[in-house]
Parts: C-alpha cells; structure tokens; sequence
C-alpha cells in the first residue's frame, strides 16, 4: 500500500520536514501526516523563499494540493497549532485532526519546567514529555483534542479518512519527528533521548495504520549530525561550528540554532554507528544525505562515497541546509 514514511537517522534535525514536503509534492501525495509534539520544529522553504517552521503542522502545508492530519499519538500545543492553522490559511476541508490528540496544557507545561529535564538532558521544555507521562499514568486532568472548542470543526478520526485513500491507492507520507539516536527505546544513550519512541513502526502506530500499508521507508542524515545544546548527551566526534565555516569555502559562517529554543546546536563530524543502528531497526530502502552545501564543493563527491563506505548503503538523494534536494549522481553541481 502507498505509504512513506519519513524517519532521522542521527539526533534530529536531520531535514525530515524538507524530505517530506518533497515527496509529497513529488509523489503527488493525498495526504501529509504529522506525528509528535511541538518539541521539534520542521523547516521548509516557501515558494517565494522564505523559510517556514512548522512545530505543530506537516510541512506540506504549503502545498495547496496535499491535505494534512494530526494523528492520534500527537501532542498539541494549542497557542502553537492555531498560530500555524491562521498562517498557513488551512481550513477544515484540508486539515484533520484526530479526537485522541493529546492538548499540552500550561499546568502540564509548568510540570515539565519543574522536572528539571532542560537543565538535566538538555530538553526543550515544550511539555510534550510531561504530556506522554500523564497520558501514560491516565491522569483525570488530560485534554483531548476533542474537548477543545476552538479545533471541533477539525476533528475527524485520522485512520478512517487514511483508510479510505489507502483504498483508492492515494500516497499518504508520515512525517516523523527527531532522530533515532533520541529514541528512549532504542538508544544507547539513555536517558538523553526524548519521550517518545523515534522510529518507522512508532510513527506508523501513532498514525493508526498496518505495517502492510508501508512500502517506501526514507531514512534523512546530515553530513555534520547536532544535538541540541547543553547537558543533551554523547556526540562522538564533536567539533564546532567555526570549524565547518573555514572548511567550507563560504564567504559566510555557519551556524544553527534550534528551531524550537534558539539555542546553538552542538555539531560534529559524521560518525556511522548511530546510522547504521537506525538503518537496521527501519530497514530503509531510501537513504538521503542533508547539508552537503557546509562540505566544500571540491570535496563533495568524496565526502559522499566516503558516507557511503561507511554505512554500507547507497545515498539516494542530497540536500543542502536550505530546500534543494538532488540525485545523489549530481552532488558536484549543487
């Protein structure tokens, strides 16, 4: 059956968002999902070149053609979602939402910020930590999308409309979120990983769909893999990011911040242990390599092979740290 599922290879921030508004528009996709909380922020870029964070929506928001749901094992923020639902212009004749959605209130906010996790692990602070814990303990206090007023006219149950186009053989992408290396479950550095499992079949199960469903498994990796900053945990050859500016042949430096807390982000040069564990939990049959552009040009084509060697595994599609993606036969000319 037709679905893609979009999924990090390293930490996060690896350009799913980019990935998943390219096969949407690619693929002529019927629908774009988003799974997650507004504890990652996806950015695309706009047809007129402005760059676009999503924390709440899929990316493919932008394109008129494709509709969007939030499926059930989402965790909203309310201020968030509607800030992002009155700039894009969606409506409920593009967007749904699934009744089970879980609402990020401000006392469960608070009780994230009184956990100590930013300082401890580095989190964001969204809440959508402290809102998987109080969905998993079955707390009285818990707000479903259902109960809000403001979404009533969004809320439709998301695997009986993904149903329906599966049946009618319509491409439905599910955009994941964060990086496998953040995987509470599969991580082998415990505890500094996010709240949810970060995975192809954890996006699949928060989406209410069947494994049968899936045939395209699209794993992104940077060239230079982050983690967010602060106490956030192992990054195995790190270095910084003056350092990717003089190698890079830029007339510019380079450096991120965080979409969600605007912090500068650690980076380090590519290491393959955690693509390799993330290629053998998703088993992809799509691999595509994101910030090629911080290599400099003339080195380029050796930088990818050498990924490549490393990973056992042919690069499909390049990106560079905007919205281009390639053939991967192409990477000298980007």
């Amino acid at each position: 059956m037709p679905v893609s599922i979009v999924v990090g290879g390293q930490f996060g921030s690896e350009g799913k968002g980019k990935v998943a508004h390219y096969l949407a528009q690619k693929m002529e996709a019927s629908f774009a999902v988003r799974c997650g909380g507004p504890n990652s922020g996806h950015t695309v870029i706009d047809p007129s070149g402005k760059a676009r964070i999503f924390k709440q929506l899929p990316t493919a928001a932008i394109l008129p053609d494709v509709k969007l749901a939030i499926c059930a094992g989402s965790y909203i923020d309310l201020d968030i979602l509607l800030r992002e639902i009155q700039e894009t212009g969606v409506g409920p004749d593009r967007l749904i939402i699934d009744p089970d959605a879980v609402i990020i209130t401000e006392e469960i906010k608070q009780r994230e910020l009184q956990s100590g996790l930013i300082g401890r692990i580095g989190s964001t602070g969204s809440g959508t930590g402290a809102a998987v814990v109080a969905r998993i303990n079955r707390a009285e206090s818990l707000v479903f999308a259902r109960n809000v007023k403001a979404l009533s006219g969004f809320i439709q149950n998301v695997p009986d409309i993904l149903r329906g186009c599966l049946d009618k053989n319509e491409r439905i992408i599910i955009e994941g979120t964060q990086g496998f290396g953040l995987s509470p479950l599969h991580s082998r550095h415990y505890p500094y990983t996010t709240s949810r499992d970060t995975t192809a079949a954890a996006f699949l199960s928060e989406t209410g769909l069947s494994p049968f469903d899936v045939d395209d498994i699209v794993l992104t990796i940077r060239t230079f893999p982050i983690r967010v900053s602060g106490n956030s945990g192992p990054l195995l050859n790190e270095i910084n990011w003056q350092t990717i500016s003089n190698e890079s042949g830029k007339f510019k430096d380079i450096c991120e911040k965080t979409s969600v807390s605007n912090k500068i982000r650690r980076v380090a040069r590519f290491s393959p242990d955690v693509v390799i564990l993330a290629m053998r939990t998703n088993m992809p049959n799509r691999i595509v390599l994101n910030h090629i552009d911080y290599v400099h040009i003339n080195e380029r084509s050796n930088v990818l092979r050498n990924i490549e060697s490393l990973i056992g595994k042919r690069v499909d599609l390049v990106g560079l740290s905007q919205s281009l993606l390639v053939n991967s036969g192409n990477v000298s000319n980007v």
